[in-house]
């Protein structure tokens, strides 16, 4: 299968950051260089992840063969004087190497490596940031945005280029270093990949705690509920700010729509920012713009273009926040129900899952015939937090294992890292698909650290990853940007922890071809045998930080508060806001469907006849007086579609119910026709 296992991964891994797209990004409002550079980034960096495992089986085999020449030669080279001698110290034959299933030829995968990585550099440090700023920009032209984005990169490119001048004078002033275009290539990634493994720890050390803990957490129904009451009480504040900043910025909108008519020069770049705007909204104020446009005795004040693009900026990010803070108030609203919900069906004794609002999609077929009730009462109520804890017990045992080999992967003799202790085991057996799946296992689980916490940090409302389509650009191409600096360093580590980098370990061996394009770090010996090996060890000292949330509490301090346990006073105060929000929420929901239940047994009771009475054409059976006054026992109701005299309730859900309101008659058909002749409805005030 000679490449074919590289064929079939770099199909199947494109569906990976295509569905990630999918569920945080919004494909017809959002712009397509910004949907295609944030997909390429993310499916470059999911490349790099699930073929290095590839490269680690195939550079495994090539050990094999030549660990086999060796002998080989040495035997052909001392073949005269071994004539004696041979019958005494007999030659060892040599080890069959089989060939891995996924094996790559050779010179595919440095070609491979060096498209990959050279192309997520020049996203993450060119493209992705100009394209930030391009996005953000509140520019009404092609041009102004370019502009404005090469205005605002302008101090972020020279910072780079001032560090990188300085670690050329730093290896041109060494007379031993020769200043080579190779050279060059490994300062430049050396200079990358000491920025990314420097927050790449930051990350991990977060993530290898945090990450068993929320399992852990998820397993006890009381905490999840408080800590998501304690959510409710922040989005709600959150919900009312963004609210404010919209209703501001509509103000100041409907100002400016007012003061420029359709003939100003300005008014494409008003009506520009009117399709940033609800669509309500836009309906109102051209409403008003026609009616104000033949009144020209009002003096009015022109803003002017730099006003106007601060405006277009201000109303974009207003629209951006208040559409992010409903669809999260919606899905927090239902998880607090639901969390509520098993909270009671714990105690029920029919062991029955009840739901307390109808779900407003019908079941399928899944959940019909295989999810009951009863399956679901068992798994949210006991197998759920039993599956939970067991998988934060391997998730723990995954971390405290990375944990010690950080700390350890530079002793090789003895070898004290766990994970170069099952690589080498299964080395010698060459049992490549263990090898793979080893490997695959471990970097996917540092990758889950590392990118779960990109995922769910927050930099204030700069940069914020929000599911159901609700994420801005800025944020998923600064995410973007972050895969492509993140994931180079971390799988460099990941070689050094197996011992595959030789630039570490210091063992003669054949190298993967992903180190090969990394250049060789001796180069800058105080970044690959100091800064490389002594600082992932600062990964200890994060995890007892954030076990201990010393993060959170200084968050708090600062004013941020963030959930840390309900002893705490700001904590308890948050939950409490949040429980009482949730009532409300919960009572304003029943009322509203039981409103709907009312009106759905209305029109059950009577839509069918009401519906036979609609389809029949107006008639009259009224007396030649055409009174009804005259003889009231004997006279004969009328439907009348257009009556002045007649009143028709058209709408069922507003009968009254009460007899003694005023003299009506019921007609056969469930509806109540008025008998007086007064031309206002007896209904008007229900």
């Amino acid at each position: 299968m000679s490449g074919g296992a590289l064929g079939i991964e770099i199909v199947l891994v494109f569906f990976l950051p295509l569905f990630l797209l999918h569920r945080y990004g919004h494909f017809r409002k959002q712009h397509p260089l910004v949907l295609f550079g944030t997909l390429l980034s993310w499916y470059l960096c999911f490349l790099i992840v699930f073929i290095l495992p590839l490269d680690v089986s195939t550079t495994i085999y090539n050990q094999c063969k030549i660990d086999n020449e060796k002998p080989r030669a040495l035997t052909s080279s001392d073949s005269s004087n071994q004539t004696s001698n041979s019958s005494v110290f007999p030659t060892s034959t040599p080890k069959v190497c089989h060939k891995p299933w996924s094996y790559i030829p050779d010179g595919i995968l440095p070609v491979f490596w060096r498209v990959v990585y050279w192309t997520s550099q020049c996203l993450t440090w060119l493209l992705l940031p100009f394209m930030q700023s391009y996005a953000r920009s509140g520019g009404f032209s092609i041009l102004g945005k370019i502009k404005t984005a090469l205005i605002e990169n302008a101090i972020y490119y020279g910072t780079y280029l001032i560090i990188f001048c300085s670690l050329l004078i730093y290896v041109a002033v060494h007379p031993q270093w020769q200043l080579t275009w190779q050279g060059l290539q490994t300062i430049s990634i050396a200079a990358a990949n000491t920025w990314g493994l420097f927050l790449l720890v930051l990350l991990l050390g977060y993530g290898l705690v945090e990450i068993p803990c929320l399992y852990w957490n998820s397993s006890r129904h009381g905490y999840l509920l408080a800590k998501t009451y304690f959510k409710v009480a922040k989005l709600a504040t959150e919900k009312s700010d963004a609210e404010e900043n919209m209703d501001d910025a509509m103000e100041e909108v409907a100002n400016i729509n007012k003061s420029i008519g359709y003939g100003h020069p300005l008014r494409n770049s008003i009506d520009t920012i009117l399709r940033k705007c609800p669509m309500e909204i836009q309906e109102k104020m051209v409403r008003l713009n026609t009616e104000d446009s033949g009144d020209e005795s009002t003096q009015r004040t022109y803003p002017s273009k730099r006003s106007l693009v601060k405006l277009h900026k201000q109303v974009i990010y207003a629209g951006q926040r208040h559409s992010q803070t409903q669809v999260q108030w919606a899905i927090l609203l239902e998880e607090a129900f639901h969390l509520e919900d098993v909270c009671k069906n714990e105690t029920s004794a029919s062991h029955q899952f009840v739901h307390s609002f109808l779900s407003s999609q019908p079941p399928g077929w899944l959940g019909k015939y295989l999810y009951t009730p009863t399956i679901e009462w068992y798994w949210e109520c006991v197998l759920r937090q039993w599956c939970y804890r067991l998988l934060a017990l391997l998730l723990s045992l995954l971390s405290v294992a990375v944990v010690w080999s950080e700390c350890t992967f530079f002793s090789t003799h003895p070898v004290l890292s766990l994970f170069a202790v099952f690589i080498q085991l299964a080395e010698r057996d060459y049992n490549y698909l263990y090898i793979e799946m080893a490997c695959f296992v471990t970097i996917l689980f540092l990758c889950v650290c590392v990118y779960s916490t990109v995922f769910r940090i927050r930099v204030f409302n700069y940069y914020y990853l929000v599911p159901h389509h609700q994420t801005d650009a800025y944020s998923l191409l600064f995410s973007g940007m972050l895969f492509c600096r993140l994931t180079p360093p971390l799988c460099l580590n990941f070689l050094g922890l197996i011992h595959m980098d030789a630039s570490i370990s210091h063992q003669q061996r054949v190298e993967t071809a992903y180190t090969t394009i990394m250049g060789s770090m001796r180069l800058l010996s105080f970044i690959a045998d100091g800064f490389y090996i002594y600082y992932p060890m600062l990964i200890v000292l994060l995890c007892i930080a954030t076990y201990c949330s010393l993060g959170t509490r200084c968050l708090n301090l600062l004013g941020f508060p963030h959930y840390i346990s309900q002893s705490d006073d700001l904590t308890s105060e948050l939950v409490e806001e949040g429980r009482e929000l949730i009532r409300r929420e919960r009572r304003n929901r029943q009322r509203s469907e039981d409103g709907e239940s009312r009106k759905r047994g209305w029109r059950e009771r009577y839509g069918g006849q009401r519906n036979v009475r609609r389809n029949r054409n107006g008639y009259s059976e009224l007396k030649d007086n055409d009174s009804p006054s005259d003889n009231s026992d004997t006279a004969q109701l009328t439907w009348r579609e257009s009556g002045d005299h007649t009143g028709l309730l058209q709408d069922v859900d507003t009968i009254s119910l009460d007899p003694s309101d005023s003299p009506t008659q019921r007609y056969a058909g469930g509806r109540y026709l008025s008998l007086a002749s007064s031309q206002i409805h007896i209904f008007n005030d229900v």
